[in-house]
C-alpha cells in the first residue's frame, strides 16, 4: 500500500479546525477524530465545561486542542472566539458547524397542537440551527476568504430530506442549512476563491441529548413507538454511532474531496433510500 499517496489524498496533519457545538455527542467525536490525525482543534461551545471535557480527552490522547466558550448566535462572541483561535494556533483552515438541536416546547404532542406551538420556542430552534450556522460562516468564512482557502462543513439532517412528524421547526431549520450550504458554496467560489469548499453532512438517527426524549422512554430506556418506527425504516436496523460520521467527515475535509462542493451527504444507514415498502 502506498501510504504516501493516501496521505496526499486524505492527510490533514497540521491543519487547524474550529468546531461549534463541540461539546455535544456527535461533534465531540469529530473533534477527537480530527485530533488523532494531527489536526489542531478548537472546541467551541456555549457550555464551556463541556468543551473543556472534550479538550481534556483530546490532550490525554496526545492531541492539540483548546476550549473556547462561544455563543453562535452572537457575532461578537464568535469574533472573540476567532481571535482566541488565532492567538493559539495562528490560522483557521476548517470550520465544522455542529451547534444545533431541538427542544420539547417546539415539538407537537397530544397536549401541544401545531396551532399552539409557541413562537418563541420555534424561533429558538430555527435560530440555533440556521442562524447558528450562518453567523460562524460569516466570521470564520471571512478569514478563509481573506487567505483564499479553507473548508466549511455544516451539519444538516435527515429532516432536511424528509421532514419528520412532530418537529416542524427543526425540520425547517435543517432544510435551510442544506439550502444555505449550496448557496454559500456557489457564492464563495464565484466571489472570493475557488479553493474554499462548503459541504454538509446529513446524519440519520443518532441518540443525542436533544432527541433522546423522543426516541427512548426516560423511565425504562426502552424505545418509544417513534424510536421503534425509525429502526424499522432504517435498513441497517440500528441507530447511528458517532464514529459512523468520522470517515465521511475526514473525506469531505481533505484534499481527496478537492472537486466536491455544495453537496449534502446522508450518513443514515439507508433511511433516505427506503420507501417504507
Amino acid at each position: 500500500m502506498d501510504r504516501s499517496y493516501l496521505e496526499q489524498l486524505f492527510g490533514l496533519q497540521g491543519k487547524v479546525a474550529v468546531l461549534t457545538g463541540g461539546g455535544g455527542v456527535l461533534v465531540s467525536a469529530m473533534g477527537r477524530a480530527l485530533a488523532k490525525v494531527g489536526v489542531k482543534v478548537a472546541i467551541l461551545d456555549i457550555a464551556l465545561p463541556a468543551a473543556e471535557r472534550v479538550v481534556g480527552e483530546i490532550r490525554e490522547a496526545g492531541g492539540e486542542a483548546i476550549a473556547v466558550g462561544c455563543n453562535v448566535l452572537d457575532k461578537g462572541s464568535l469574533q472573540a472566539a476567532a481571535d482566541a483561535v488565532i492567538v493559539a494556533f495562528g490560522q483557521v483552515d476548517i470550520l465544522v458547524n455542529g451547534a444545533g438541536g431541538n427542544k420539547k416546547e417546539a415539538t407537537t404532542a397530544p397536549d401541544l397542537a401545531f396551532f399552539d406551538l409557541p413562537a418563541d420556542a420555534v424561533n429558538w430552534v430555527f435560530n440555533l440551527n440556521f442562524i447558528g450556522t450562518l453567523l460562524p460562516c460569516q466570521v470564520f468564512g471571512k478569514m478563509m476568504a481573506d487567505k483564499g482557502s479553507g473548508v466549511i462543513l455544516n451539519v444538516s439532517s435527515m429532516n432536511a430530506f424528509r421532514p419528520l412528524t412532530r418537529i416542524p421547526a427543526y425540520s425547517a431549520a435543517k432544510a435551510a442549512v442544506s439550502n444555505f450550504t449550496q448557496w454559500l458554496a456557489v457564492h464563495i467560489n464565484q466571489e472570493y476563491s475557488p479553493h474554499i469548499r462548503v459541504n454538509a453532512l446529513a446524519p440519520g438517527f443518532y441518540l443525542t441529548e436533544q432527541n433522546r426524549f423522543l426516541l427512548t422512554d426516560a423511565a425504562t430506556g426502552d424505545l418509544t413507538p417513534r424510536g421503534q418506527l425509525i429502526i424499522q425504516h432504517t435498513p441497517m436496523g440500528r441507530f447511528g454511532d458517532p464514529e459512523d460520521l468520522i470517515s465521511t467527515t475526514l473525506w469531505l475535509l481533505s484534499d481527496g474531496a478537492s472537486f466536491i462542493t455544495g453537496i449534502v451527504v446522508p450518513v443514515d444507514g439507508g433511511f433516505s433510500a427506503f420507501s417504507g415498502v
